[in-house]
């Protein structure tokens, strides 16, 4: 039978813990009657260097419960390593995984589909959101142009779908052999390949405390998707160069005629929207390209993307 471990990386989560625990435990407890899920699957809270008391938590619930483990990093390192580690650890004891957020969003009945289609033989089963009646016209706005922009950069990513998915051990294995220090979990897991499938949900409201991605970091993880996985923009800058080269020709053509004839005046008002307009077009072209050479450069130093300080896992 399979052991099923359930992946949820946690940064101040306090306030939500309780219920999803309990939640959870509901769950696991059915699928294990049913016959689903092997006894000693396992719910697995990541802790990602939480400044309230979201450890201490995890450490009473894996003191009250075998069924709650925990991984605690030494120190904050954003939610995609923090997923990353989680499902690393989790492959080393699970046959499939399970990762979703810890606020309860993602509907836990989508578990039961999920193994469905597991048994079915796919090994990446994503969790797809029906529709985002719960989300604000501008962050259904953005994130909507969000996945339009990054499949018009040739990035293949599953419309719709944040982290709520299933792996089995031989996608994990797969997702192992990426050794990015820039993470965008999105875009790696749809290039492991193996035979794919989708459950879709309806997302809930967040149970209890604040979103993790305001504004900043949601155009963060935007710029970090987009530039790890695809070199488009920069294609985009060498065509946006040889454009702004030809157009300066016509306006050299022009400008000589005006010459010939005798109609060249001096404007103020031209010469500063050019310079302006031109200057600020080159320094959008070297913010991009920064970005990919900051990237390099992070990718060449091969730190560790996350460290585990501590493991609260079965005795046996």
């Amino acid at each position: 039978m399979n052991r099923l471990i359930c992946v949820l990386p946690c940064y101040n989560e306090e306030e939500v813990l309780p219920e999803t625990s309990k939640r959870l435990k509901e769950k696991m407890n059915q699928l294990i009657s049913s016959g689903k899920i092997a006894k000693n699957s396992r719910v697995m809270f990541v802790n990602d260097g939480s400044a309230d008391r979201t450890w201490e938590i995890i450490k009473k619930l894996h003191d009250e419960d075998s069924l709650f483990q925990g991984v605690c990093l030494s120190r904050n390192r954003g939610h995609q390593n923090a997923l990353l580690a989680g499902l690393m650890v989790a492959r080393q004891i699970g046959d499939v995984v399970i990762s979703m957020d810890v606020d309860l969003q993602d509907d836990i009945d989508a578990i039961d589909e999920m193994l469905e289609k597991y048994f079915q033989g796919a090994d990446i089963v994503y969790g797809v959101r029906a529709e985002r009646t719960t989300d604000t016209f501008f962050k259904r706005f953005t994130a909507q142009s969000f996945y339009k922009f990054m499949s018009l950069l040739g990035a293949n990513i599953e419309y719709n779908h944040a982290d709520y998915r299933l792996m089995s051990k031989r996608a994990l294995d797969g997702l192992a052999e990426f050794d990015e220090v820039n993470l965008f979990l999105r875009g790696l897991v749809p290039m492991v390949g193996y035979k794919t499938d989708r459950v879709f949900y309806d997302r809930a409201e967040r149970f209890a405390g604040e979103s993790k991605y305001p504004l900043k970091k949601m155009l963060h993880f935007a710029m970090e998707g987009i530039t790890s996985l695809s070199v488009k923009p920069i294609r985009m800058i060498s065509g946006l160069g040889i454009l702004i080269f030809f157009v300066s020709l016509f306006v050299l053509v022009y400008c000589i005629i005006g010459e010939l004839n005798g109609r060249t005046i001096p404007g103020w008002t031209t010469t500063v929207i050019s310079v302006w307009g031109i200057g600020g077009i080159i320094m959008i072209c070297l913010g991009v390209i920064g970005e990919y050479i900051g990237k390099i450069y992070l990718e060449t130093k091969r730190r560790p993307r996350y460290i585990v300080e501590e493991y609260l896992k079965d005795e046996d």
